[in-house]
């Protein structure tokens, strides 16, 4: 029968830690409905986190094979030709990943393009006409009509399809799994909305989108398509693990990077630097293979677009600033201003952390309540921005066409650098430029080059903090949204206004100034360096700003750091991801494995009895069992494997059940296929409730030996729990089994698993070691002038 033992744990309880002086700010702003559920779900595998834009329940992902007997066996009789066909299988499915999110990409730009252009040119036709109300009335209304669509189908379609995807992808990547975030219905609303919005004038981007909608594909490719809406196809269905499933998610994402700015290396880079928790040589060349495929997609669709048979996005380009120079020379007295420029670049990025971490937060909050309060939100987003982005321009002086410019002066049509808007003919609004465009085009006329004295500074002024604080408020409503072009922008208008001050005691100009306030911002924000790099090289393509663009983006990762975190993780926290971090806090050093685990364990015998199965399923939520053989079966007790709670499901399913408690022979495995033990696919679980059992079956046994994992990874209680964390981390395990030091004991005294190891549970557990907890620096306000 099956055994309860205290003190040991499948699940930590992820009791809160009390607040101190320092964290009772951000204790106060943590989603409520998040906190209740967490604690009532303390003794389970399972727990909650904000996906999307909803709370909904997480669970952990097991990167470690079953070894089981079954396993075995089925492995022992592939042939080779099926072992072939697996690993061709494999690079298929990237290349089809890397065909499918290059269509999608190019698609993405395709509708962005022409939707805004073609409101753009709505919008300038009835300016030059000087009908400014019904001007800004279209303008508006078609913004307001734009959110309000992506907002219904967010809100009402795939909740988990709101915000970037990027903190959701990331932490499954690291072991941590949640409901749809892969499904159909994500991916549908994923590209849909994430138009919809971008073309609706908010400051966000798609790029974050991009990596999510990558991710979805892999997904759903890697488990064979949606059996929920009854799209599955048999011949892809060879991935039967978390493990294949991981590495197909992190080309995807590595993918979807490459496509959002025809970066192929750098979005392996990112998928590698920021993505990624394990990696192997093996993966990071499918990686490679799948962006190149992207990368060749979307060079043959350009060159289609660029006869002028894809509308308007034909004239604009598909995200490549280029500011090549053949004359780019710069001196040892160009660097102090570039030094100063990253490191006001990395605290100002800081702070963008910081007010992106409280402003989500109250979000959270907003959205915890009826949909209607997030669409509401979000339309009162989008008709701010539409009055800031037609009304600021009015306060930007009119300036005279240049004589030497190579286009049209005003601009006529949708993009360009010389926005006629309120000014009369032969000059142009400098700061109309840069809002009556998109995000892309914007950052196109910031970045391009022999166009010092084409904007005022008291424009590119109004335009840095107008960006600054609008890309803080657009993300979080309930649309996708990305972080990476808005921070590009801000960025690029930061370090031309950087640059037009120290202009006359520097060689370089003004849009290499904008590209590296960009390097600055990212570098600050995001916290990469070498992936970050990469894409800012292949966007602008432009080699000689290596050296400057390393100095810049280092520096401003070294000062950031020295306040917060990267911004996902921000935002990974504010969700309630139990992330694991790559480092081991110092109060982690300071306690043993034994010193985290509570009771009690649930412990099966080798051959169970099918009623105390079924009752340990309904009464806990725990995923995985240890499995312990006793005297008659062995000399003394011994730790056999552990058992999964899927595994236990299937066998209750297919009844193989035995009259009396002896071992199974060598017939128990005829009943059953390779597929009914394999991982099940995003949108399918099976559940005890649903097994119908008599109650003489109740009175049978099941052994569980040849469906055991008969080689889990173990350590001994006195390990430190800091090294249990990089191997549970390193391993993508989702159990961790403790045996005792000493013989003469029961053979397994406790499980960790990943709710263990978070500060929550840990300082819950021993408040006195969190002074030990790394420091940042901070700026501590007094309690009078606090806002948020």
């Amino acid at each position: 029968m099956s055994v309860l033992i205290s003190p040991a744990l499948l699940n930590g309880s992820s009791a809160p830690v009390p607040a101190t002086d320092t964290e009772e700010d951000e204790e106060s702003l943590t989603h409520p409905l998040l906190n209740r559920l967490s604690r009532s779900a303390s003794n389970n595998t399972s727990q909650v986190a904000i996906v999307g834009s909803s709370v909904s329940p997480i669970e952990s992902l097991d990167y470690e094979i079953m070894e089981n007997d079954y396993f075995k066996q089925d492995w022992r009789r592939g042939e080779k030709i099926q072992i072939l066909q697996y690993v061709s299988m494999k690079w298929m499915m990237c290349f089809f990943i890397g065909l499918l999110v290059g269509l999608v990409g190019f698609c993405n730009n395709l509708a962005v393009e022409n939707i805004a252009g073609m409101k753009f040119v709505v919008t300038s036709d009835l300016m030059r006409a000087r009908r400014y109300t019904t001007a800004f009335l279209v303008f508006a209304s078609s913004n307001f009509g734009l959110t309000l669509f992506a907002g219904l189908i967010t809100a009402f379609i795939a909740p988990e399809a709101a915000g970037s995807g990027i903190p959701e992808v990331k932490a499954y990547l690291n072991g941590v799994d949640a409901p749809a975030i892969f499904s159909l219905r994500t991916l549908f609303v994923k590209i849909v909305g994430s138009i919809s919005a971008v073309s609706g004038s908010l400051v966000i981007g798609k790029a974050g989108p991009m990596v999510h909608t990558g991710a979805c594909i892999a997904a759903l490719m890697g488990q064979g398509g949606s059996q929920k809406y009854g799209l599955t196809w048999k011949w892809l269905k060879y991935f039967k693990n978390d493990r294949d499933r991981r590495d197909l998610v992190t080309c995807g994402s590595a993918a979807g990077m490459a496509a959002a700015f025809r970066a192929p290396v750098g979005g392996l880079l990112f998928a590698l630097e920021e993505m990624a928790s394990w990696w192997r040589s093996a993966l990071l060349w499918r990686a490679f293979f799948t962006t190149a495929v992207v990368a060749i997609v979307l060079r043959a669709l350009i060159d289609v677009c660029l006869s002028g048979k894809c509308g308007l996005f034909g004239k604009g380009g598909l995200i490549m600033f280029d500011v090549t120079s053949a004359n780019i020379a710069y001196q040892i007295w160009d660097v102090p201003p570039v030094l100063l420029l990253a490191v006001i670049g990395g605290i100002w990025a800081s702070l963008y952390n910081f007010l992106q971490d409280r402003v989500l937060r109250i979000y959270n909050r907003i959205n915890e309540r009826r949909a209607a309060y997030k669409i509401v939100l979000a339309l009162t987003v989008s008709i701010f921005t539409s009055c800031l982005l037609f009304g600021l321009p009015w306060l930007a002086p009119c300036r005279p066409c240049p004589s030497d410019t190579s286009e049209p002066c005003p601009t006529i049509g949708r993009n360009g650098n010389y926005k006629k808007f309120q000014c009369p003919p032969g000059h142009y609004n400098d700061l109309a430029s840069l809002f009556f465009n998109t995000n892309d085009d914007a950052i196109k006329n910031l970045f391009s080059k022999n166009t010092d004295a084409e904007f005022h500074p008291f424009s590119m002024l109004i335009f840095f903090i107008t960006c600054f604080f609008l890309s803080i408020f657009s993300y979080g409503i309930v649309a996708p949204a990305g972080l990476f072009v808005p921070v590009i922008v801000t960025g690029a208008a930061y370090g031309r206004f950087i640059g037009m001050i120290f202009g006359s005691q520097s060689t370089l100009n003004h849009g290499l100034f904008a590209v590296l306030g960009s390097a600055s911002f990212l570098g600050g924000s995001m916290r990469m360096t070498v992936s970050l790099c990469v894409i800012i090289l292949e966007l602008t393509n432009d080699l000689l700003l290596l050296p400057l663009m390393m100095l810049v983006l280092l520096i401003s990762k070294t000062v950031a750091d020295a306040f917060n975190g990267n911004i996902y993780d921000l935002i990974m926290r504010a969700k309630g991801f139990p992330y694991l971090e790559r480092h081991a806090e110092p109060y982690l050093r300071q306690l043993a494995v034994s010193d985290v685990v509570t009771g009690p364990l649930q412990l099966f015998n080798g051959i169970e009895k099918v009623g105390n199965i079924v009752h340990v399923l309904k009464t806990t939520g725990h995923n995985g069992f240890p499995v312990v053989d006793e005297p008659p079966h062995s000399a003394a007790p011994v730790l056999y494997g552990l058992v999964l709670r899927a595994h236990l499901i299937t066998l209750l399913k297919k009844k193989a059940f035995l009259q009396n408690p002896a071992p199974a022979g060598d017939d128990a495995f005829e009943q059953f296929s390779a597929d009914d033990f394999a991982k099940k696919g995003l949108e399918h679980v099976d559940r005890v409730e649903d097994i119908q059992l008599k109650d003489e079956e109740m009175d049978m046994f099941i052994d569980l030996h040849p469906f055991c994992n008969t080689s889990p990874f173990t350590v001994v209680e006195t390990m430190s729990l800091a090294k249990a964390l990089m191997l549970f981390r390193e391993v993508g395990l989702r159990h961790l089994l403790v045996i005792p030091k000493v013989s003469g004991r029961i053979p397994v005294v406790g499980i960790i698993t990943r709710h263990d190891f978070m500060p929550e549970h840990v300082l819950s557990l021993h408040p006195s070691l969190a002074k030990s907890k790394w420091k940042r620096l901070r700026v501590k306000l007094p309690r009078g002038v606090k806002i948020i």
